[in-house]
């Protein structure tokens, strides 16, 4: 069966392009042309894929995203953005969007973060959470599973799934230097085909909620050329 995507765009050439592009590789596409049209299109299908553009009329990229995760979609959320500054990325994969391309873009890159998101959101290549209990430590953070949340010196903070997948992740080995590559396989799957850009800003946004002062971390430890070291696991 197609895996049926919903292409949010408001440029009509580049949306145009963009569902040729995804159709002639076998996708089903259906487009809307601004971010209200989307999520009025949304509930309509059971859509395995959202592509949104940043800048819309009537509802931003991230206005949709908010709302699509506020009404408990699932589905892979991919933006596109011309916008080159870090902190509107940051702010789109902390709404709960799972990649971003950066306009322009090629082809086979757009194809492949597809790809790779349908993939793991199909399931079968994604790495088990680690073994902790409901409740456990991060250096002097207490990260609770079922809350999705973080007390660190009486500071409370929520965290993303991705930001919660990596401390479980960094509780389970500490001490053990992981490399970019083996983060990217336990929290965004063995299929994922981007660079480790997403893993660094998701680090960043999990050092502002953990370390008392992120810019000096002492719990999450960058290893240059490497990866990432966890100063103390759970507990």
């Amino acid at each position: 069966m197609k895996a049926k995507i919903l292409v949010a765009e408001d440029d009509a050439n580049i949306r145009l392009g963009l569902v040729a592009t995804l159709e002639s590789d076998g996708y089903a596409v259906t487009a809307a042309s601004d971010g209200a049209q989307a999520l009025k299109l949304f509930p309509q299908e059971k859509f395995d894929l959202v592509l949104l553009d940043v800048m819309m009329p009537k509802a931003s990229g991230y206005d949709v995203c908010r709302e699509l995760r506020a009404r408990g979609a699932k589905a892979p959320i991919l933006f596109l953005t011309a916008k080159g500054e870090e902190i509107d990325k940051v702010v789109g994969l902390k709404l709960g969007a799972d990649d971003y391309v950066t306009k322009p873009f090629g082809v086979h890159e757009l194809l492949a973060r597809v790809e790779a998101l349908l993939r793991r959101s199909r399931g079968g290549n994604e790495a088990k959470s680690p073994e902790l209990p409901r409740v456990f430590r991060l250096g002097a953070a207490e990260i609770d599973r079922r809350k999705f949340s973080v007390v660190v010196r009486g500071r409370a903070a929520a965290l993303t799934a991705r930001e919660l997948k990596l401390a479980e992740v960094f509780a389970a080995h500490p001490g053990e230097v992981l490399t970019r590559d083996a983060l990217l396989n336990a929290v965004w799957g063995v299929g994922y085909f981007g660079t480790t850009r997403t893993l660094d800003q998701h680090v960043a946004q999990l050092r502002k909620k953990i370390e008392a002062d992120p810019e000096a971390p002492a719990v999450i430890v960058t290893v240059h050329g490497v990866g990432y070291r966890c100063e103390g696991g759970a507990g």
